[in-house]
């Protein structure tokens, strides 16, 4: 992926603007690894933290949390949203950059972005930044052809959606306990959907900045006033003026240091 094409006000603004599926994610955590209501980590990180979103998510669980992110516009974003609460941090750094903090992490975070990175610098960089017995959340969820109970959805998205806006190619991988380097162990990995309901406008507003439609706008090869009338024209017969439902799939890996 080519990270300047999401190192844009644009693109963070929208990102902030996203269904806050992250906390679901973060709950379901908390039950998974048998974790009590109350308990809450000490300093917690999330790497490739976007517009905030998800940081806020993981900052349910923590007392601090730093979130990092490779474009500068997205931590530009991060600060104007939640820099005046002292229990944020943020600042600029690859994955695989995480600087040394004054606290070691006990709990880490990380979604949609393994797929990008080097993934032994990554893992070395998290034995150094994290306690020992450290959480690992690494998760990701995506939008699919299901939509319940509109069948034609699933129609727009293969045949309409997809020829015009392609997948970019990206490593789809997914990681065994012999991935992880030694001091890392896979704890647990499940996989699951979730659920969010969308007006039209609202859909339309999050489906601008997919990584394979904001690469059309910003190779110049369409411009984003035609996308949107596009997506509205052959979007208005699907949502009949409600709001529907579209399901994600997604996964998490619990990983313990």
């Amino acid at each position: 992926m080519n990270n300047k094409s999401f190192d844009s006000h644009r693109i963070a603004e929208g990102y902030a603007k996203r269904p806050w599926l992250h906390k679901g994610v973060i709950d379901r955590f908390r039950k998974d690894c048998d974790l009590s209501e109350d308990y809450m980590f000490s300093n917690g990180l999330y790497v490739g933290c976007g517009a905030g979103l998800s940081t806020k998510a993981l900052k349910t669980i923590c007392r601090h949390v730093t979130g990092t992110d490779i474009a500068e516009s997205m931590v530009e974003v991060c600060n104007e949203l939640y820099g005046s609460d002292e229990t944020y941090s943020f600042y600029t750094a690859g994955a695989e950059d995480t600087l040394m903090p004054d606290e070691k992490y006990d709990v880490v975070s990380a979604a949609g972005m393994v797929n990008w990175v080097d993934e032994k610098k990554f893992m070395e960089n998290l034995i150094e930044v994290t306690k020992d017995e450290c959480f690992i959340i690494i998760y990701d969820f995506w939008i699919t052809d299901k939509m319940k109970n509109v069948p034609e959805y699933a129609r727009w998205y293969q045949d309409e959606y997809l020829k015009r806006f392609p997948k970019p190619l990206r490593k789809e991988n997914i990681w065994t306990d012999a991935d992880l380097i030694n001091g890392l162990k896979m704890y647990k990995q499940i996989n699951y959907e979730l659920i969010h309901s969308f007006s039209l406008d609202d859909f339309i507003d999050f489906m601008m900045i997919q990584s394979n439609v904001n690469a059309k706008i910003e190779s110049g090869e369409m411009v984003e006033l035609q996308v949107r009338r596009w997506m509205k024209d052959t979007l208005s017969p699907i949502f009949k003026d409600k709001e529907q439902e579209l399901i994600f799939d997604g996964y998490t890996w619990y990983i313990k240091r």
